[in-house]
C-alpha cells in the first residue's frame, strides 16, 4: 500500500520548477490561428460590458432584448476575446490584471504585443471614404 500522499511536504528543500519544455524558442515568431484572428477582429464591435460576468439585471435585460450571451464556450478563446475587447477600447493601456489573465490562459507576452500592435495599426490607419 502506497501512502505517499500522507508524506509531509518539506519547504526547505523546495526548488523552482523549470519549464524549459514549455518555453517557446527565441526565434519562433508569435502568431495566432485563423480562428483566433477572427475572434480578435470580431471583438472590435463588442462593448465593454460584455467582458464582465452578467448579473441578474443584465441577464434580464438581454433576455428582454433577445440578445445572446456574448461569452465564448472555449475558455482560452474567451480570454482572447476579453483582452481584444479591452485593447480595441484602450490600446496598450490595458490593466495588468487583465493581461495576467490573458497570459495565464496560455498565451504569451509576444502574442499580446502582436495583437495590440495589429489593433493599433488598424485604428491609426487613415480611413477611406467611398465617393
Amino acid at each position: 500500500m502506497n501512502l505517499a500522499y500522507l508524506e509531509r511536504i518539506e519547504t526547505h528543500n523546495s526548488q523552482p520548477i523549470v519549464l524549459s519544455a514549455m518555453a517557446t524558442p527565441r526565434n519562433a515568431k508569435p502568431d495566432f490561428s485563423p480562428l483566433e484572428w477572427s475572434v480578435i477582429r470580431l471583438a472590435r464591435v463588442d462593448k465593454l460590458w460584455t467582458i464582465r460576468a452578467a448579473g441578474r439585471l443584465r441577464r434580464l435585460w438581454n433576455w428582454l432584448l433577445a440578445r445572446g450571451n456574448p461569452q465564448l464556450a472555449n475558455e482560452k478563446l474567451e480570454a482572447l476575446r476579453r483582452i481584444a475587447v479591452l485593447t480595441w477600447h484602450f490600446g496598450f493601456t490595458v490593466p495588468g490584471d487583465d493581461v495576467a489573465d490573458f497570459l495565464s490562459a496560455g498565451f504569451t507576452a509576444d502574442q499580446y504585443e502582436l495583437m495590440a500592435g495589429s489593433i493599433n495599426s488598424v485604428l491609426s490607419a487613415p480611413r477611406r471614404i467611398a465617393a
